[in-house]
């Protein structure tokens, strides 16, 4: 197994926090740095409006249906409490 990933694409589940007003959001692609900049251009309808969004966290995934799992179980009560905990420090830094 090659740790460096040439042609193998990559998926990420991601959460964004909203500079304007502190909103997160948690999403999943296949290239975070274009979906990053497309949310930042409002070219995302739920996310427009809060522009402009800072990358506060993400995850890699060699598959597809992990990283949707993975975003699924990070909007939930028990992820939303996992992310927290995770970035408790960059949380209250940031307010």
């Amino acid at each position: 197994m090659n740790p460096v990933r040439d042609t193998e694409v990559m998926f990420y589940t991601y959460i964004l926090k909203s500079e304007k007003n502190g909103i997160m959001y948690t999403g999943y692609t296949n290239d975070l740095r274009k979906r990053l900049r497309q949310h930042n251009q409002g070219k995302s309808y739920y996310t427009k409006r809060d522009k402009p969004y800072l990358l506060v966290y993400y995850e890699a995934c060699l598959n597809e249906d992990d990283a949707r799992s993975r975003e699924l179980f990070l909007k939930s009560g028990m992820g939303k409490r996992y992310v927290k905990n995770r970035l408790k420090r960059f949380l209250s830094l940031t307010g």
